[in-house]
């Protein structure tokens, strides 16, 4: 039985979220390893402690049992601490600003087990996110084949935007 795994993390934004009902993680091998086990795709928030709609997103909707029970049977979710790994935020800023044309924190990427991304965006209100949450789950479950062709495209132009650099 999955549960949050916040609470002995370094990072105070982790700590932060120790209490959620989500079953937060910490990124890692083990993770990611579990993901592909579960065969569930990956919730990655991001943020940072000082961040102002990071608390009004958890405040909204990572505090409320309903949103975290749909994020927690369909996704293994995962917290990040930008401060701490600059560069998975880097990676996850890139997709998202690809995505949605526009970055910023919380950052909330959708992804493969393997971490490949498929959706992302930044601050979601509470109706928009579970319905959003309950549509790509859906999704991932019937129209796997579409995810994963998204999640390829957004990998090759985001390897082909790095070379440009």
């Amino acid at each position: 039985e999955m549960q949050n795994n916040l609470a002995h993390q370094h990072s105070l934004y982790l700590r932060q979220h120790a209490n959620n009902p989500v079953h937060w993680q910490p990124w890692s091998e083990e993770t990611l390893a579990l993901a592909k086990e579960q065969d569930k795709p990956l919730i990655i928030s991001i943020g940072y402690s000082s961040c102002h709609w990071c608390h009004v997103m958890e405040k909204e909707v990572f505090e409320h049992n309903d949103a975290a029970q749909l994020m927690n049977e369909n996704f293994i979710c995962i917290k990040v601490d930008r401060e701490e790994m600059p560069h998975i935020d880097h990676l996850y800023m890139d997709a998202v600003q690809m995505i949605s044309g526009s970055g910023g924190w919380p950052l909330n990427v959708f992804a493969l087990s393997d971490g490949t991304p498929f959706y992302g965006g930044t601050y979601f209100p509470k109706q928009q996110w579970s319905s959003l949450v309950e549509r790509l789950s859906l999704t991932y479950r019937t129209k796997r084949k579409l995810i994963e062709e998204t999640a390829i495209e957004i990998r090759d132009k985001l390897i082909h935007a790095e070379k440009m650099l």
